[in-house]
């Protein structure tokens, strides 16, 4: 059969590397990557083995934000796991060069990587460039602001349409430091990618060299037996969150980077991102919080000079195998610094002159949240809030609730029923998180949910709030007008009202259980893990 898809009798003496594209035309993050596939293809062959091609899903989270086709996002990571799996298994393929561009094909990817454990490189489609309206860049989370904006009566039609109409220019991932920007620097910290990978745009010839130098270096790793499992160690995996940390990454790595390693056998949990986030300041002004897009951020060097200065500084540990075959410290031996700050660049700021002293990553418990919650909380909207609670049911009515100016200043909107089980597939709240921004009130309304936050989400919001309220969580029994507490500093989250109601409440609670029982929806909820274990389908199998 191999004879009939063009193997040669040479070829049968090499070994196979799989190359699997997330290529697509249902989203610019994955449009361009069957073409960089092809490129991988080369440097399979180039490098002596037999290239295989094949391709796998993707789900557009920008394009499903706001809907009911949103909780396929999260379930389609299991998918692409799934799919890429069965296939370098079922065909007993000898390395793979998976390619992602968009948020859940990238752990997807990994997870298959470290399920496989055979000889594989992790390439990153690359970061889109900015759009322009009225001569300053706009991504796609301008996009979900300027609706509340224009609820707000800020922007007409014409300019909430010029907004849309711009803010996407062409193929790559969405440009601020969201979660696929987030996870390409996980990923190559973690020695997955190779040196440079997650930092260069999508539309590039460094972005082409990439992919055919990874589809050449995996035919090496299956000479040198070096497999992911050698290097996806527990202290690998500390060195991706410590750079995501001080670069300012989305909250999603934390889901994503504990469905890996659980993939992995590492034993990684919430409370290692709570111990290690008080080691590592925020230094970097990327959106969503700051003011530059990952394009900046690739000008004046990309992640290496913030891994070198973590690794001088005794904070990663150098002594970790990369898919280069070398360590972290020998790959980082000869990385320039960043350009000199303020004079030169302003993106990145000294060690001693932070963003945030501690990580913006908080991991917060309480009676609201006793298995744990997830905040990205930067200090610009404050460290503490407490306000008054207003329950929605949903992502769609907190959502018209806000629009409606329902929501007002001291409010913490809370919105449940949208965790794994009960959404099911755990929505991103970016459509009320941009909607609360648009009305102006970022720094006067906190969100809290049991689903989880796009990476563009910023403002004072807790998500993946555990146990989930369908799973009988305590966020299922506030009620409208609780008073709600959030301390990012002492990591508290807290429904402050007695302790005999709260009992009383509880007891009398009936959770819904999960929000689909059929098809592939069903079969998630039915499997998945807490959000705090990564909400993964094959963690109690």
């Amino acid at each position: 059969m191999l004879r009939a898809v063009g193997f040669t009798d040479e070829d049968f003496k090499k070994p196979q590397i799989a190359i699997a594209s997330t290529g697509s035309d249902l989203t610019p993050c994955n449009m361009h990557i069957d073409e960089l596939a092809e490129h991988a293809t080369k440097g399979a062959d180039a490098g002596g083995a037999k290239p295989v091609n094949f391709s796998t899903i993707t789900i557009s989270d920008g394009i499903s934000m706001g809907t009911k086709g949103m909780r396929y996002s999260l379930v389609s990571r299991e998918v692409i796991a799934d799919s890429i799996e069965t296939v370098v298994a079922g065909e007993s393929m000898d390395g793979l060069v998976p390619i992602g561009g968009c948020d859940k094909n990238m752990p997807g990817c990994m997870i298959a990587i470290a399920r496989l454990n055979r000889p594989a490189i992790f390439v990153y489609g690359g970061s889109i460039l900015p759009g322009l309206h009225k001569e300053k860049p706009i991504d796609i989370v301008s996009i979900f602001e300027a609706v509340g904006r224009h609820a707000k009566g800020e922007i007409d039609d014409g300019e909430l349409k010029e907004i849309e109409c711009n803010a996407i220019p062409g193929p790559g991932s969405c440009g601020g430091m969201y979660t696929a920007n987030s996870m390409a620097t996980a990923i190559e910290a973690l020695g997955m990618s190779l040196p440079g990978s997650s930092a260069q745009l999508a539309v590039s010839q460094d972005k082409r060299e990439d992919c055919f130098n990874a589809g050449k270096q995996v035919a090496k790793l299956i000479e040198l037996d070096l497999k992911p499992r050698d290097i996806m160690t527990k202290a690998a995996f500390e060195n991706a969150i410590k750079t995501c940390i001080a670069l300012g990454g989305s909250t999603n790595i934390i889901l994503h980077l504990l469905a890996i390693a659980h993939a992995a056998d590492v034993d990684l949990t919430i409370d290692d991102f709570e111990r290690l986030g008080e080691e590592i300041p925020l230094l970097a002004d990327v959106k969503p919080f700051g003011k530059y897009n990952m394009s900046h951020l690739i000008r004046i060097g990309g992640i290496q000079p913030m891994m070198k200065i973590l690794l001088d500084r005794g904070l990663l540990d150098g002594s970790c195998i990369t898919v280069t075959g070398k360590t972290i410290a020998e790959n980082l031996a000869d990385v320039k610094p960043y350009p000199a700050y303020p004079a030169e660049q302003d993106i990145i700021r000294p060690w001693d002159d932070p963003i945030k002293e501690t990580s913006h990553l908080r991991v917060l418990r309480g009676n609201l949240a006793p298995t744990g919650g997830v905040g990205k909380i930067t200090g610009k909207e404050g460290l503490y809030f407490k306000g008054t609670a207003k329950v929605y049911e949903n992502e769609e009515d907190s959502l018209q609730g806000i629009l409606r100016g329902d929501v007002v200043a001291g409010d913490v909107v809370v919105i449940r029923n949208e965790g794994p089980v009960g959404g099911p597939g755990m929505r991103e709240m970016l459509s009320p998180t941009s909607a609360v921004a648009g009305r102006g009130l970022i720094k006067e309304v906190a969100l809290i949910t049991d689903g989880r936050f796009s990476g563009g989400s910023h403002g004072f919001d807790v998500g993946h709030i555990t146990p989930e309220a369908a799973c009988g969580g305590p966020i299922g029994i506030v009620k409208n007008g609780d008073e709600i507490e959030i301390d990012a500093v002492k990591n508290t989250i807290s429904l402050n009202i007695p302790q005999d109601e709260y009992d009383a409440r509880m007891a009398a609670y009936e959770p819904k259980g999960p929000g689909e029982r059929r098809g592939v929806l069903g079969k998630y909820a039915a499997l998945a893990s807490s959000a705090s274990e990564g909400g993964v389908t094959d963690k109690n199998l």
